[in-house]
């Protein structure tokens, strides 16, 4: 008997281990390349210490990449199961941010778990996608076409985006926002139902400004008109425009970028990371991070697209859309295309929450590219899983 289970155990061992070997190297070696850049940013940023950001970051970074080793080799089939525990988590956690959440710069967003503080919208990103994945999945697809079936999902996404707003972070409610209309496309939702909900956002735009913060609306007429506020309000992102202009083509060289040194730029280790990479590495380093960038997202892509079951295509072109999403409004908000919404630049910004569930999400991913070939089976039978 005691052999039998030794010999279980040793299978069970052996299947991890193979799965391990089945992921995708390509894309962990661009995630790490990535993370290396993020590493030396903020190495420069600390006047070529270690000690203030990059020693913190490693560790976390080893987690998080640990997580995704593990989360990239369990079944999918644990995770289609898990899903909507997951989001009830998540959910729970952003609950738990208005009762008991840590205050930080202004916003009450952060749980105190003793060791770390946590930042339950982060989680929610990934939870969000995985929930609606679950949801449409086990849903046929003509079905996806009937308003009702929408109601669920819309509630699904609506409760989040208001409990996060309320903390207030309005780019990570964005992020949830736009990351679910995403999933709703790809689940074959009708263009008339978003043009409507389309309509009914514009005309709700006087509403949703009297409800907007003071600091809110200020960064949102500052984006219209900068120069109207040089030296207040509009100083931030016109310094960083500077900054971005003066690396030119090839930048000023590591450790050199003199807007970010002489703290011309706010938050510059988050936030404002892209553009002190610009400024020493020039458009060339720009240019050549959102290379990175493009290649996972078409990496990631590609293994939706391979997958034979709806919930890895889902779940892996959610996370590829939420992913887009991220940096491309951390890059637009610091060159002036967007407003300045607080989103830190994928992999690169320092943060725990954000980077660990990154890399999560990546391992999801993974786990699509690994099980690709499983079937999963639709409606009521996921139950049976």
């Amino acid at each position: 008997m005691a052999v039998r289970t030794s010999n279980n155990l040793s299978e069970r061992r052996l299947t991890f281990v193979q799965r391990i070997w089945q992921l995708n190297w390509g894309l962990v070696l661009l995630i790490v390349i990535t993370a290396l850049i993020g590493f030396a940013t903020l190495y420069s940023i600390s006047g070529g210490s270690t000690e203030t950001w990059v020693s913190r970051q490693l560790i976390r970074f080893g987690v998080g990449f640990t997580l995704m080793l593990i989360v990239a080799a369990v079944d999918i089939r644990f995770w289609l199961r898990a899903a909507f525990l997951i989001y009830g988590v998540a959910l729970a956690l952003l609950v738990a941010v208005e009762v008991v959440g840590t205050v930080g710069m202004g916003a009450q967003r952060w749980v105190d778990l003793g060791p770390f503080q946590l930042q339950p919208s982060e989680v929610m990103k990934i939870a969000l996608v995985l929930a609606l994945a679950r949801y449409f999945h086990g849903i046929a697809h003509e079905d996806v076409a009937q308003s009702r079936r929408l109601v669920v999902p819309t509630l699904m996404v609506i409760i989040p985006v208001v409990l996060v707003l309320r903390q207030p972070d309005l780019g990570t409610a964005l992020l949830l926002l736009i990351g679910a209309v995403s999933m709703f496309f790809l689940a074959g939702v009708r263009l008339w139902i978003f043009g409507a909900a389309i309509m009914a956002a514009v005309a709700a735009v006087p509403f949703a400004w009297h409800y907007l913060h003071d600091y809110q609306r200020e960064r949102i007429l500052i984006f219209l008109s900068p120069e109207r506020d040089p030296l207040g309000a509009g100083y931030h992102i016109l310094q960083s425009k500077i900054a971005l202009g003066s690396g030119g083509v090839f930048g000023k060289g590591f450790l050199q970028g003199t807007q970010s040194h002489l703290n011309f730029l706010p938050e510059i280790q988050t936030d404002f990371i892209f553009t002190m990479l610009a400024e020493e590495l020039g458009l060339v380093g720009a240019l050549g991070l959102l290379a990175l960038y493009v290649v996972m997202l078409i990496y990631a892509i590609a293994i939706a697209l391979r997958s034979r079951n709806q919930f890895g295509r889902l779940l892996a072109m959610g996370i590829a859309a939420t992913f887009f999403v991220y940096f491309f409004i951390n890059i637009a908000m610091v060159t002036g295309l967007v407003p300045v919404v607080g989103v830190p630049l994928p992999l690169v910004s320092y943060g725990g929450t954000a980077m660990v569930t990154i890399l999560v999400g990546f391992g999801l991913v993974m786990s699509v590219y690994i099980h690709r070939d499983v079937r999963l089976p639709r409606r009521a039978q996921t139950e049976e899983l």
